[in-house]
C-alpha cells in the first residue's frame, strides 16, 4: 500500500457507497498540501478527479493519492462538471473567475465547497446564490475562523448581552505573503521573489492584480458571525500602486475600508499582503460595546483582553485565556486538518449538509454577505472612495426564490 505525504500511514479508513465523490479542482499549494490530505483521511469524503490547466500539477497531487490510479486527471472544467462521477466540487483555485466556477458547478448539479474569496464581482456573487436557490445544493464557502474558540466566546458575550449594544468593531489580515506574485508557468510552483533571478521564466500570478480588500474574509466573517449582522454600506481607501515595500508589484501595499452594518455598528477592516509584518499575529479583532469590550492578541506573546462597564473605569482589561484552537474538537479533527484544526468544521460542517441534510451556519447568502463587502470596499476606492451600499442577498417579496433581483439582470443585458 502506497504511502503518501498527507497519511504516512497509507488510508486509515474505509470508502462507502454513499460517501461523498469530490473533484478536487485548483492544485497549488493549498488544494495539495491541505486540502487533498485532509479529505483523503476524513471519513464520507471519496476523490474521485482532480483538475488543473497545468498538467505538471497533476503529478504532485497524484502523489498526494492514496490510490491515484482511482482518479481521473483532467485539465478541462467542463470535464469535471459531465463527470457523473463526481457529486461535489472542491475549488481551490486563486483566480478572477472562481465565482462563475462556483456557479457553474451548481448549475451542472455539483455541490460546491469553495475556498475564500467566494468571488470578484457582484454579477458572481448573485449569480451563485440563484444556481443554489435553483439547485437546492449546497454551497459553502471555507472561511475557518468563524469557528475559532474565541469567535465562539465572544458570541456569547454578544447573545447574553455582557457586552452591552454593539457600536463598534475593527479586524484586519496583514498576511505577509511576498510568495504569491510569481510562479513557474511549467511546474506551476510560486515563486519567492529573491528567486526570481533564478527563474527567467516567472510569470506574474493574478494575486498582482486582486485588490486586497477581496480578501478581507477571514476577519469580517468572525466579527460578522460574533455581532449576528451583515454590512448594509462600505467606503474605502487605499494607498498606492505599486508597492511600497516592492516596487515589483502592482498590488497595493494597505486597503482599508469602514463600514456600517445593519444593527447601526461601525467596523474597520485592514487588509495587507505586501507590507512586512509578522507571521504569527496576521489576524486582529476587538469588539467595543456599550458593556464592555474584547479583544484578540496584539502579538503571539500577547494574551487576548476583556474589559466590562461593571469593572469602572479605573480598572485595565484584563488578560483573558481564549484561544484559537476549540476544547471541542474530535480527533478527526486534530488529525485531518490545519489552521489550528479549524479546517475541520469547514469539512464536517460541509458534509454534514450533503449527507445528512444539516443546514450550514454559513449559508449561501452569509458567504455573499462577507463577499461582497470586499468586492464593495475595493469599487469604493475604485470610484474616488464613494459610500456604496451592499445588498441583502435574501429572497424577498422583491425578489423571490430562485430569480434575479431586476436591477442585477439589467446591469448583465
Amino acid at each position: 500500500m502506497k504511502k503518501h505525504p498527507g497519511n504516512p500511514e497509507g488510508p486509515k479508513k474505509e470508502y462507502r457507497m454513499h460517501d461523498i465523490r469530490v473533484a478536487v479542482v485548483g492544485l497549488g499549494k493549498r488544494g495539495v498540501l491541505a486540502w487533498i490530505p485532509a479529505l483523503e483521511r476524513l471519513q464520507g469524503f471519496r476523490i474521485t478527479a482532480i483538475c488543473d490547466p497545468i498538467e505538471a500539477l497533476h503529478d504532485w497531487a497524484r502523489e498526494s493519492l492514496a490510490s491515484p490510479g482511482d482518479v481521473k486527471s483532467c485539465l478541462n472544467y467542463d470535464d469535471v462538471l459531465a463527470d457523473d462521477n463526481v457529486d461535489a466540487v472542491i475549488l481551490t483555485v486563486r483566480c478572477p473567475e472562481q465565482g462563475a466556477m462556483a456557479a457553474q458547478a451548481l448549475e451542472a448539479g455539483k455541490h460546491v465547497n469553495q475556498e475564500v474569496p467566494a468571488a470578484h464581482t457582484m454579477d458572481d456573487c448573485w449569480r451563485i446564490v440563484i444556481a443554489q436557490e435553483q439547485s437546492g445544493l449546497v454551497y459553502q464557502s471555507a472561511e475557518q475562523m468563524r469557528y475559532a474558540g474565541y469567535v465562539e466566546a465572544w458570541r456569547k458575550l454578544v447573545d447574553d448581552e455582557t457586552l452591552g449594544t454593539v457600536t463598534y468593531a475593527e479586524g484586519q489580515y496583514l498576511h505577509y505573503a511576498p510568495i504569491l506574485f510569481h510562479r513557474n508557468p511549467r511546474t506551476g510552483r510560486l515563486v519567492e521573489l529573491e528567486d526570481l533571478d533564478k527563474n527567467p521564466d516567472a510569470e506574474r500570478t493574478w494575486f498582482n492584480d486582486m485588490p486586497p480588500m477581496h480578501y478581507l474574509v477571514h476577519d469580517l466573517s468572525p466579527i460578522l458571525k460574533v455581532l449576528d449582522d451583515r454590512v448594509v454600506e462600505v467606503v474605502g481607501m487605499s494607498t498606492e500602486s505599486p508597492s511600497a515595500a516592492h516596487l515589483e508589484l502592482t498590488m497595493p501595499d494597505i486597503q482599508a475600508a469602514l463600514m456600517k452594518t445593519a444593527k447601526g455598528a461601525l467596523l474597520r477592516l485592514a487588509v495587507s499582503f505586501t507590507q512586512p509584518h509578522p507571521e504569527g499575529d496576521c489576524h486582529w479583532q476587538q469588539i467595543i460595546g456599550t458593556g464592555g469590550s474584547v479583544e484578540w492578541r496584539r502579538t503571539v506573546e500577547d494574551s487576548p483582553k476583556l474589559w466590562l462597564a461593571t469593572d469602572g473605569a479605573t480598572v485595565d482589561k484584563r488578560a483573558m485565556d481564549w484561544r484559537i484552537e476549540r476544547g471541542d474538537m474530535p480527533a478527526e479533527a486534530n488529525e485531518s486538518s490545519g489552521h489550528w484544526g479549524l479546517d475541520y468544521f469547514v469539512h464536517s460542517s460541509f458534509r454534514a449538509a450533503v449527507l445528512e441534510g444539516e443546514p450550514l451556519e454559513f449559508d449561501v447568502y452569509k458567504a455573499m454577505d462577507v463577499a461582497a463587502a470586499g468586492i464593495l470596499a475595493a469599487e469604493s476606492i475604485a470610484q474616488g472612495s464613494k459610500p456604496l451600499r451592499v445588498p441583502d442577498f435574501r429572497p424577498n417579496a422583491l425578489r423571490p426564490k430562485g430569480q434575479w433581483p431586476e436591477a442585477q439582470k439589467a446591469s448583465l443585458e
